[in-house]
């Protein structure tokens, strides 16, 4: 598995760049790499992160939207605002998780 180190943190990642190692992740950690992909964390960011690591460290999964939806409460087209794009994929990458199963 590769290395990277980040403003020294040092964590391994998964061909695709995602953790894997879940307890190499912090929220100082969280904030260098969002702000690599040009996101500010705020409370609204912070939100849909924390609920992903608490999901899926009781599921053992990373959440789909869908479930960030039905289960956690969040609004997608609000996801899709706060993480551009592919907001399953950059929350997971972000919350030091595994890319959610349904993202390609």
């Amino acid at each position: 598995m590769p290395t990277n180190t980040l403003k020294g943190f040092t964590f391994e990642v998964n061909e695709e760049g995602f953790f894997t190692d879940r307890e190499q992740w912090s929220e100082e950690l969280a904030v260098e790499l969002a702000a690599l992909i040009d996101i500010e964390m705020d409370e609204a960011h912070w939100a849909p992160i924390r609920f992903m690591r608490e999901d899926q460290a009781k599921t053992g999964a990373t959440p789909t939207l869908n479930r960030l939806k039905t289960v956690g409460g969040f609004d997608v087209k609000e996801l899709f605002k706060l993480y551009p794009g592919k907001p399953a994929k950059k929350m997971a990458w972000i919350a030091g998780l595994q890319k959610p199963a349904n993202c390609v």
